[in-house]
């Protein structure tokens, strides 16, 4: 493969077994260094990049011996200025590290990585943070505006052994969600396909759909209710039923999944601008909670190296913990 990214050539590559199991947005980041994730993402929803002559998205998982086309890539001088110079370096709360990874507790608002109209996040401020260290990659996701527990390898092995955990549903994720209305005890598994589609102007979204939809993937959600919460009628007069604060472990890793499983119950998280409650959303800003409350809590899984269990925490952050409904404090 030419070292120069800014190419008029079509291209093939063919993944390498240590490269096996990374999705493809992660493993074309890497191959096609100073190309700008923004537009790695754009040639990916074109359907110019292709694995074995068909189509790919961005989350599937590349497989040793897959031959990847790559398009002619050629870059604006606008672009490659803006390639040449990197993220400002900066770190994050570390909740644990060792010689193999690292958890961090990521604030609100930030993005994981780069791409789709965000020009560099946590992994890429992380590595400008960090010049010394040789490998640094993103184990797992969260959304921009979800907080909380995020996982970072600091070597290949350690990357392989904990995505392997996470496909294979070997971790225990747990979130802290506000949800609108009283959430029903007795409603503590949510069992149903999630199907992605793209809006008019481009933008991804996520819908529960039919078991029989061939695009449907499966997604499990549980929900335990932690605290009922009364709202401050003088602020909020739309939820006479209150809030309920839930404890919600993913057992499918899905995009949007709790966000999706949640509204859909017809209780969405307080604060979510793509698929909440937008009169509300309104009433709540005005009240003091000026973002999603959706933060990834508590996150257990095996070490990669040693073995041993380890059970993670990251506390509500000041904006949620302190906001102005009683029982949060």
């Amino acid at each position: 493969m030419p070292s120069n990214p800014s190419s008029g050539e079509v291209r093939h590559i063919a993944v390498d077994e240590e490269s096996a199991g990374q999705r493809l947005d992660n493993f074309l980041i890497r191959a096609l260094k100073g190309v700008p994730k923004s537009h790695i993402y754009r040639i990916i929803r074109s359907g110019e990049v292709r694995r074995n002559k068909g189509r790919v998205s961005a989350d599937d998982r590349v497989e040793t011996g897959d031959l990847l086309r790559i398009p002619p890539i050629r870059l604006s001088e606008r672009i490659e200025e803006k390639a040449a110079h990197p993220a400002p370096a900066r770190e994050f709360p570390v909740v644990f590290e060792d010689d193999a990874f690292l958890a961090i507790d990521k604030p609100a608002g930030v993005a994981v990585h780069g791409g789709s109209g965000v020009s560099f996040g946590v992994i890429e401020q992380m590595r400008q943070a960090r010049p010394q260290a040789r490998f640094l990659e993103l184990v797992h996701r969260l959304d921009r505006e979800t907080s909380g527990l995020l996982l970072l390898a600091k070597k290949k092995s350690a990357l392989k052994a904990l995505q392997d955990q996470f496909r294979e549903r070997e971790t225990g994720k747990t979130y802290l969600a506000l949800v609108k209305g009283a959430w029903p005890a007795r409603l503590k598994v949510l069992d149903q396909p999630l199907h992605k589609y793209l809006l008019p102007d481009g933008e991804r979204r996520v819908k529960v759909t039919g078991k029989d939809d061939p695009d449907g993937m499966r997604s499990v959600t549980l929900v335990k209710v932690a605290q009922r919460l009364a709202a401050p009628s003088a602020q909020i007069a739309s939820v006479p039923e209150g809030f309920s604060l839930l404890e919600v472990t993913i057992k499918t890793g899905r995009t949007h999944q709790i966000r999706v499983h949640l509204a859909s119950a017809g209780h969405p998280i307080a604060g979510d601008d793509k698929y909440g409650d937008f009169e509300l959303n309104r009433q709540l800003s005005r009240a003091g909670l000026k973002r999603m409350f959706l933060h990834a809590w508590r996150l257990q899984l095996t070490h990669p190296v040693t073995k041993t269990t380890l059970q993670l925490q990251a506390e509500l952050p000041d904006e949620l913990r302190r906001w102005s409904l009683p029982g949060l404090e």
